[in-house]
């Protein structure tokens, strides 16, 4: 009798430690697996969507546009010099910004916003064409 009473107690001390185990993965997995491979996936992405014209920012901090790419290599140009031409691997880039993302200088911006100012009057209606 007392044998039973001992096999039975540790059965079920058995199934809550396999429990916790299997609680334990979940969580491992939701908070280091997971994040790790959506973030790979997005760093793939934005390297396999590159072109030349970008501009990307090595992941030593240095500003430059690409002028060449091959499989796994791009030809990045840093600064205003047009001689400081430099191959580096595609994982040494950490941001690209789009050539045609339209950004601009404020002068740009300005030149934007009047020529909308000139299209709509106030409130965002048509202006009349001569009043």
């Amino acid at each position: 009798m007392i044998v039973m009473t001992q096999t039975a107690s540790m059965a079920g001390g058995t199934a809550t430690m396999l429990i916790w185990l299997v609680v334990m993965v979940a969580i491992m997995y939701f908070l280091m697996i997971r994040p790790q491979r959506k973030e790979q996936s997005r760093v793939s992405a934005m390297l396999n969507d590159m072109a030349v014209g970008d501009s990307v920012v090595t992941t030593s901090g240095f500003y430059g546009v690409i002028l060449d790419i091959t499989d796994d290599d791009v030809i990045v140009e840093f600064g205003n010099n047009k001689n400081c031409r430099i191959p580096m691997r595609k994982t040494a880039i950490a941001e690209v910004e789009k050539a045609d993302a339209g950004y601009g200088t404020s002068e740009t911006t300005e030149a934007k916003t009047e020529a909308k100012a000139e299209k709509k009057g106030l409130f965002g209606k048509k202006k009349d064409s001569e009043e």
